[in-house]
């Protein structure tokens, strides 16, 4: 038995010599070496299909790597292109990058990154998220470093409730944010709450930029739909009691459906759903996010603030109001107010734009940034 084996490999062995022989020398395996002959570090080595399998994926993953022109580990997300609106499944853009900002008492700000050249700092209106400028990023990407934070308790911000979530913790917090992160004398701008904030910053000192981008925003003038204003902050300070925050969360959600993010574009913009969407993701059974956004309500000023009237002719800066000639929360005339009282100022109005400006014209928005801000 065992000599009738052996008989059968010699025979085989024979069979696969003469094969070879009429085939004729068999071509080299390429191998990928490193410095001084030896195997390159990090590819792999095995032979066979599963060994070609792995050769493939390491080429695909070091392709993708040189395209992104990013380090290893930078998160991006998508942005989206001039003259369209930022969404999901929406054509790639730049790269934006997400970093974090930590104040002494570890509150954080989270902000995206994008663009080379000086730093230009815009911040979103309460309830929204970083993503309230997302159509206007591929405009800006190319003139300034465009930083977008999210506010305190909004987006990827701090939402834990142990902070006070004071007007003025918010002004003392986005002050040092903004002189840290944008240099002594940046280019700053904000729309409702954020522009509000960026206006009391200055009132303490804790800010001094080196133009002011003012787009719709209450300035020194009360709510102009007081019941309902008075409506939904009574709601968000219920969320302070206990029991009712996770109760909270979700009546947020069922009430601020993405479809209202079509009311607050006078153009409808299809994608102003998807920034409600998202600004709502994470409310829903969140207890500290509740919790601080009661905080913030109990705290936030409800009457007109009078004393911006005595501050706004002592701004020795440039100033831009950007306006937009639809958005019912922020009527023309309280820009118009303002501009009798500031000393070196420009008034803007978009038209055809509702309270979600950079979605409803947001070509015209980068251009009357660059035109301003250089």
């Amino acid at each position: 038995m065992r000599l009738a084996g052996a008989q059968r490999r010699r025979a085989a062995d024979a069979r696969h010599a003469r094969a070879r022989r009429r085939r004729g020398p068999r071509p080299a395996r390429a191998r990928h070496v490193g410095p001084g002959g030896r195997p390159a570090a990090g590819l792999p080595q095995r032979r066979g299909g599963r060994g070609r399998r792995a050769l493939q994926r390491h080429r695909g993953r070091a392709g993708a790597a040189r395209r992104g022109g990013g380090r290893v580990g930078a998160r991006r997300v998508a942005c989206g292109r001039p003259g369209a609106h930022a969404g999901p499944g929406r054509g790639a853009g730049p790269g934006v990058r997400l970093r974090l900002w930590h104040t002494a008492a570890g509150a954080r700000i989270a902000y995206r990154e994008v663009g080379t050249g000086p730093p230009l700092i815009l911040v979103h209106s309460a309830g929204l998220s970083h993503r309230e400028f997302e159509p206007a990023v591929e405009g800006l990407a190319h003139r300034f470093r465009l930083i977008l934070p999210d506010l305190p308790a909004h987006g990827d911000s701090e939402d834990r409730p142990r902070h006070p979530y004071t007007f003025d913790w918010l002004a003392e917090v986005l002050g040092a944010f903004c002189t840290e992160v944008g240099g002594r004398r940046p280019l700053v701008g904000g729309h409702g709450l954020g522009a509000d904030v960026l206006i009391r910053a200055i009132e303490l000192d804790l800010l001094a930029p080196g133009r002011l981008v003012l787009m719709p925003c209450r300035l020194h003038r009360p709510p102009e739909h007081a019941r309902v204003h008075s409506a939904w902050m009574g709601a968000a300070r219920a969320a302070g009691v206990p029991g009712l925050d996770r109760v909270a969360g979700h009546a947020a959600r069922i009430a601020f459906r993405p479809e209202r993010g079509l009311a607050l574009s006078a153009r409808r913009v299809p994608e102003a759903a998807d920034l409600v969407r998202h600004a709502m993701a994470d409310i829903g059974g969140n207890a500290n996010l509740a919790r601080s956004w009661a905080r913030l309500a109990r705290e936030l000023p409800r009457e007109p603030r009078r004393e911006v009237l005595d501050l706004l002719p002592r701004l020795e800066l440039p100033v831009l109001l950007l306006w937009a000639d639809e958005d019912r929360h922020h009527p023309l005339r309280g820009a118009e107010e303002a501009m009798d009282l500031l000393p070196d100022a420009i008034l803007r109005v978009l038209p055809g734009t509702g309270y979600l400006i950079a979605y409803d014209d947001p070509v015209g928005v980068a251009r009357e940034l660059i035109a301003f801000c250089g």
